[in-house]
């Protein structure tokens, strides 16, 4: 993984602020590839792509949909499914968190060096449209229906970067088993809700989900991850540029577990491509057994790390004694602390959430980047604004 003594990207929090860059239209384009710190700490040109880039492999966005035309997005966005009632097939994104989320994934750029790359850059995008707003049985019944449909159409990972679902649910916790049962790799972001009291949500604490919080440049744990004993593994999750869907060019960068639980799921890929005989729990296993420990030297596993840091190139590598152990999900038998009942047997504080105005729950500020060309210069405006979230969130 590296000793995360990271180098400070192209924006930093200022007291009260943020320092954005403004300069020509490609020095601009290649600077958003350049502040993509995580590429640099995990060596991905240099030591994962090599391995694999996620040929083949499917990863299902169950998200605000995925905006298929955006410029680092052609071509990897498949047609999917939209469970909001809207009738689209997922590739319509009115929030753009879903956007962010698929770019840290499978993003391959534009041009020579501009743009952003996700973490498996050949990898596929199944985007799945769901609820945000609404309350009550349409949301949870969508992130059930969801599931299965990615399980259905091939995803070979899920990534849900959402939470506020409620566990108590029979129909999504059976669609969470199937998807187990079907040799899927689940993964969640456990919440954005910090040190307050509040559990790690669902649909991560679900037996069976890997469990994303989320570390910051230092890997330290990012002040507002939610941490309980669900927590399985801690991705990047702090200053993290992703694509926006306000435009086809857009951009911004956002905090929280919503962008840790995309690079896991990337992970995911990656290793479900050079290794595609393994388990869903083996590759869970690679993941769990080859994470950095934490630099507060906890055991592990803990609440807060829970396995410890996300280190994609030890995932990748050979692990003998792993790829030839059980093939079954080692987190089917986790303990849920909020005491949900078993299952039948049949949220981002958005630093500078692009154009978009999306990927944060609770209330918190953000700080929205819109880019206009003008005379040849790339002008950021910046406008800042209150966010607050109903119970169903992104994080």
């Amino acid at each position: 993984m590296g000793d995360w003594q990271l180098r400070r990207g192209m924006a930093a929090l200022a007291a009260g602020g943020l320092v954005a860059a403004i300069g020509t239209g490609p020095a601009c384009a290649d600077s958003a590839r350049d502040a993509q710190w995580v590429l640099s700490d995990y060596r991905a040109s240099s030591v994962l792509w090599p391995e694999s880039q996620g040929n083949g492999v499917t990863v299902a966005v169950i998200d605000s949909g995925v905006m298929k035309d955006h410029q680092d997005l052609v071509g990897q966005v498949v047609a999917g499914a939209d469970f909001t009632g809207e009738g689209t097939d997922g590739t319509v994104d009115k929030d753009g968190h879903g956007t962010g989320m698929a770019s840290l994934v499978a993003g391959h750029g534009h041009g020579d060096n501009a743009g952003i790359m996700g973490l498996a850059p050949k990898a596929k995008i199944l985007p799945v449209r769901v609820s945000w707003s609404t309350e009550g049985a349409m949301a949870q019944s969508g992130l059930a229906k969801g599931i299965r449909f990615a399980v259905d159409h091939g995803a070979k990972v899920i990534n849900m970067s959402i939470g506020g679902y409620s566990g108590t649910d029979q129909e999504t916790r059976t669609a969470v088993k199937y998807a187990v049962d079907h040799d899927v790799v689940l993964v969640a972001s456990t919440g954005n809700s910090g040190q307050q009291a509040a559990p790690v949500e669902y649909p991560a604490a679900y037996p069976g989900v890997v469990a994303v919080g989320a570390v910051d440049r230092q890997g330290h744990l990012w002040e507002k991850s939610t941490y309980g004993p669900e927590t399985t593994l801690a991705g990047p999750g702090a200053e993290i540029y992703r694509a926006s869907a306000k435009s086809s060019t857009g951009y911004g960068v956002a905090n929280g577990t919503s962008d840790a639980s995309a690079y896991v799921s990337a992970t995911a890929a990656l290793i479900r491509a050079k290794n595609p005989n393994l388990s869903a729990g083996q590759v869970i296993n690679r993941m769990i057994k080859s994470a950095t420990p934490a630099s507060d030297g906890a055991t592990v596993p803990n609440d807060r790390y829970g396995y410890g840091i996300l280190d994609p190139a030890k995932a990748l590598a050979a692990n003998p004694g792993v790829d030839n152990g059980p093939r079954e999900n080692p987190l089917v038998g986790r303990h849920e602390s909020q005491g949900a009942p078993p299952a039948d047997d049949s949220t981002d504080e958005a630093v500078a959430p692009g154009a978009d105005g999306g990927g944060s729950s609770g209330s918190g500020t953000a700080v929205v980047v819109g880019a206009a060309a003008a005379g040849g210069v790339l002008v950021l405006g910046l406008s800042v604004f209150a966010v607050v979230r109903g119970r169903r969130r992104r994080w």
